[in-house]
């Protein structure tokens, strides 16, 4: 599938199924001379694993990764790094029904016509959100990569679930507080009424949807290209990878398609002998290259697609529409735990340009 590749220089392949025997990341492209092993990947492969809170799904993975190729004595050698986490704790026998009876919001139906009925279905194959579990391996050696080399950052953390907004978040607080709670939210008081509101969700078997912030400071002035591979258009790009984003949005977004030019312009000045703008309403994006601002992003999540309410969906076998309650074990909410998945996916593409740009060499010093 052409469509498990990302990036040109920052080149990554992603593979496995979600009740396959492993999912995992090729990564070709990462400079040699960067210091690396497992430790640098496993925190954030952490953080976004199932089965740590009630608020998630109880399937139980270890995810412990293993690095199979492209690091010796504890450095990349730019050869491809393979790295892989092996599944252990799945259970197919729900998923049969799906052959013939596809489920609401998921991708059963269009997979099953695409590839003729030879897809793998079981958790829901390469569609399931398992597989974002491959981002973070890549995100992982793309954040240590641009923190080494050029100071930047990327920081992701929940502004919103269901109709309750997080308020007063600046980065230093997201920074600080998005990983002391099970919502990924700074706002202390704004996580204790998401979970709330998470959890009795989940007792009406329904589900929930939020959106994610999303920041990267420290780029260059200049990463992207013109037009088709903007950093706007490959960034977008990644992030609808992931299941069960429908939305994402730079600066101002939305809002701004309401405001005047003269309201919504960011005015040049200097500050600290530096070229930046009063404002940030464009993202940190100009032209679709950096413009030297913090890359400022919101992104948007659906509901999640299995709930425990009985629904109606149709028998493709005989053409007759059923009722159709879905069992197993599912997020009532994936928000909480995408924050790391964003990092890593934003990473990979920022990780990326550098290298097309030049601000990265293929053998660190």
């Amino acid at each position: 599938m052409v469509g498990s590749l990302i990036g040109e220089r920052f080149a990554c392949m992603s593979f496995g199924e979600s009740h396959g025997k492993c999912v995992g990341m090729i990564v070709d492209g990462c400079p040699a001379g960067l210091r690396l092993d497992e430790t640098d990947i496993q925190p954030l492969l952490d953080l976004r694993k199932p089965g740590q809170t009630i608020i998630a799904t109880q399937r139980k993975e270890e995810d412990k990764i293993e690095i199979l190729s492209g690091v010796f004595n504890g450095f990349t050698t730019g050869a491809p790094i393979c790295m892989l986490i092996w599944n252990k704790e799945h259970d197919s026998r729900s998923y049969e029904s799906v052959v013939t009876r596809p489920r609401p919001g998921h991708s059963d139906y269009p997979a099953k016509v695409k590839y003729a009925g030879y897809a793998d279905y079981r958790g829901g194959g390469r569609f399931s959100g398992r597989l974002t579990a491959t981002f973070v391996m890549a995100g992982a050696i793309a954040q240590k990569l641009l923190y080494h080399t050029l100071g930047i950052e990327t920081t992701a953390y929940t502004v919103q679930i269901g109709q309750i907004k997080a308020n007063n978040i600046d980065l230093e607080n997201a920074r600080r507080n998005r990983y002391t709670n099970d919502t990924r939210c700074p706002d202390l008081d704004a996580a204790r009424q998401m979970r709330e509101a998470i959890l009795q969700t989940k007792k009406e078997g329904d589900s929930l949807g939020g959106v994610i912030e999303c920041i990267c400071t420290g780029l260059p002035v200049g990463l992207g290209e013109p037009i088709f591979s903007s950093l706007e258009a490959d960034i977008s790009r990644a992030v609808f990878s992931i299941p069960a984003v429908k939305a994402i949005e730079f600066g101002s977004g939305f809002l701004g398609s309401e405001k005047k030019g003269s309201e919504n312009n960011d005015l040049f000045t200097i500050k600290n002998g530096n070229i930046v703008t009063k404002t940030n309403n464009a993202g940190g994006i100009l032209g679709g290259l950096s413009n030297g601002m913090p890359i400022r992003m919101r992104i948007g999540f659906k509901p999640a697609s299995s709930i425990g309410r009985t629904q109606r969906t149709l028998d493709i076998s005989t053409l007759s529409e059923i009722d159709l309650t879905v069992t197993g074990r599912h997020d009532p909410c994936v928000v909480p735990r995408a924050p790391p998945v964003v990092e890593s996916i934003v990473s990979v593409i920022i990780a990326d340009h550098a290298l097309r740009s030049g601000f990265i060499g293929t053998v660190l010093e």
